[in-house]
């Protein structure tokens, strides 16, 4: 039987299992949304107010679930409004794609209405970008787009859908769900990594990236814990490892902890799976020398575009996280001399950067971090943009084994209220619990009302110090005593969030957060609550830039 362009596309998702996209409607894809019509509520369309807050809620939901978070907008300011999430699923290695609406085939290359070459504007962007020209194509492609986001180190893929191939007709059936394997290491690479870590005094494994299962995370987990070897995430991506592990030293990331860049420059053999090597992971690069590392560098990867990209690795393994952990899992290494020591001083070091010390004013942030380490649960949500406040979760909060971080990679401000909302649609049954600074909060305020439409209910804190404060201590680093567009003018977020429905409340004492919070968490509409900063609680203990100046110099 005949069908529209748009209801093989939407048949090829229900094939894959998808149960939730977001986007902004639009006029390019119409067909689409009204395949959307006879397909709810298996897939469900989530109505976002702004189509960076729907490329930002797939990304997160790509993140959390391990599937292709799937975003549709329309075509030209849709979508390069939906620019932002490309970009930070790709530095965050998330399955994620995005489709846009597009003119019809017959007008292309006139410079029509909303007319882009996604091609040219994506394409250092994306893993793939492809635009379908054949209806009866559909599920070929939609396969392969599955598939291109998954494999290797996994990504965004953009799928551009002229308007003429939506409305055309065809007789064409979707795709089985795709399969991506998992590439694995042999015997010979296994028995060299054992031969390596066991006799090694300073060994040290950096865990990112993304596909890891949870057995995957197990396997790992038990591999450490038996054989006495400390484990540092790389940037954001904390929830790999239980924090609360005696072999958990801590995030190597932005404002990296100067015992994690010690333990780093110091390890003898590193084995480092599922990580690209970014600047904050690496301290701006100079935590590790290239091409040749003065460590001896495993560096075990999904994707063979990685081994050897930045580092030359000493064991370069084409492996996935979780092949690899299942194969070592059971490996019993030697205790070399020294080890314990060194597994135990990086831990200890972890557990003291904790203690926080009191910061100046209404709301001591770090009395906020030690009450909310003793109240959340175990299998808590996290979610943060970007800004000096992140800090505070990503250093201060340490995550169980059921934990997840949704955090940019990317950097991008405003990821945080669209990840929760995401998160708490595919999780409806945990708390997400959203951190946010005043500036960062306001670049995507408007998906409240998305959270309140679709029923999404986290909690969303507010650290409110009226500055954009990372380029602010920048400024006053670089520039002393000529601070400039910095400064910000909030309006009442109180009765901003109270008129989206949600719970409000503002905090302006220490002491008042604790009840805050219990009463923001029995909200059934989710809650906002507004923590009054000082403007010079910038960061906790030191500067960002201190920490990097430090790091320079070692």
């Amino acid at each position: 039987m005949k069908r529209s362009g748009g209801q093989i596309l939407v048949d090829c998702l229900s094939a894959q299992g998808i149960t939730h996209v977001f986007g902004v409607p639009g006029e390019s894809y119409l067909a689409v949304l009204d395949a959307f019509y006879d397909c709810s509520p298996q897939i469900r369309f989530v109505n976002t107010r702004n189509e960076g807050g729907a490329s930002f809620m797939a990304e997160a939901h790509g993140k959390l679930t391990g599937q292709p978070g799937i975003a549709f907008v329309t075509r030209g300011p849709g979508a390069t409004n939906a620019s932002i999430g490309i970009h930070a699923a790709m530095q965050a290695s998330t399955p994620m794609i995005l489709f846009i609406g597009q003119i019809p085939m017959s007008v292309r290359g006139r410079e029509a209405f909303q007319e882009v070459d996604y091609r040219a504007y994506f394409g250092p962007l994306a893993k793939w970008v492809t635009e379908i020209e054949d209806v009866e194509r559909i599920p070929e492609i939609m396969s392969r787009a599955f598939a291109t986001a998954l494999s290797g180190r996994p990504g965004p893929v953009v799928v551009a859908l002229p308007e003429n191939v939506l409305s055309d007709m065809a007789d064409v059936t979707p795709g089985r769900k795709v399969i991506v394997p998992e590439p694995a290491p042999a015997p010979a690479e296994i028995a060299q990594i054992a031969e390596r870590l066991g006799k090694a005094e300073r060994p040290l494994i950096l865990a990112g990236g993304s596909r890891w299962t949870e057995s995957g995370r197990n396997a790992l987990h038990q591999f450490a814990s038996a054989n006495g070897l400390p484990v540092a995430s790389a940037f954001r991506f904390n929830d790999l490892f239980d924090n609360h592990s005696q072999n958990y030293i801590g995030e190597a990331g932005i404002a990296m902890a100067p015992h994690v860049q010690k333990m780093i420059r110091e390890a003898d053999v590193i084995l480092a799976c599922g990580v690209r090597f970014g600047e904050m992971t690496t301290g701006d690069y100079s935590l590790f020398s290239a091409p040749d590392t003065p460590q001896f560098l495993i560096h075990a990867h999904a994707a063979d575009s990685e081994l050897g990209k930045i580092y030359q690795a000493n064991l370069p393994v084409h492996s996935g996280p979780n092949t690899l952990f299942a194969a070592l899992a059971d490996q019993s290494l030697a205790l070399s001399p020294g080890r314990e020591a060194w597994r135990a001083s990086g831990r200890d070091a972890f557990v003291a950067a904790l203690e926080c010390p009191q910061q100046p004013g209404p709301v001591d942030m770090a009395a906020v971090m030690a009450h909310l380490r003793q109240i959340l649960p175990d299998d808590v949500i996290v979610t943060n943009g970007a800004g000096n406040f992140a800090t505070w979760p990503g250093k201060f909060l340490p995550l169980k084994t059921a934990g997840r971080l949704l955090a940019p990679q990317s950097g991008a401000m405003g990821y945080g209220l669209p990840a929760a909302v995401a998160a708490k649609l595919a999780a409806p049954e945990r708390l997400v619990l959203c951190f946010a600074g005043d500036g960062d909060f306001q670049m995507n305020i408007q998906e409240l009302a998305t959270a309140s439409q679709s029923g999404a209910a986290p909690v969303v804190l507010v650290l409110n110090n009226g500055t954009y404060g990372t380029i602010r201590m920048h400024q006053e680093r670089h520039f002393p005593g000529r601070v400039s567009a910095t400064d910000l003018s909030n309006p009442d977020f109180v009765k901003l969030a109270q008129a989206f429905g949600f719970h409000s409340e503002r905090v302006d004492t220490t002491a008042g957060f604790a009840a805050a919070f219990d009463r923001a968490t029995a909200a059934p509409n989710g809650a906002v609550l507004e923590l009054i900063i000082d403007k010079e609680s910038l960061t906790p203990r030191q500067t960002l830039s201190q920490i990097r100046a430090a790091a320079m110099q070692k």
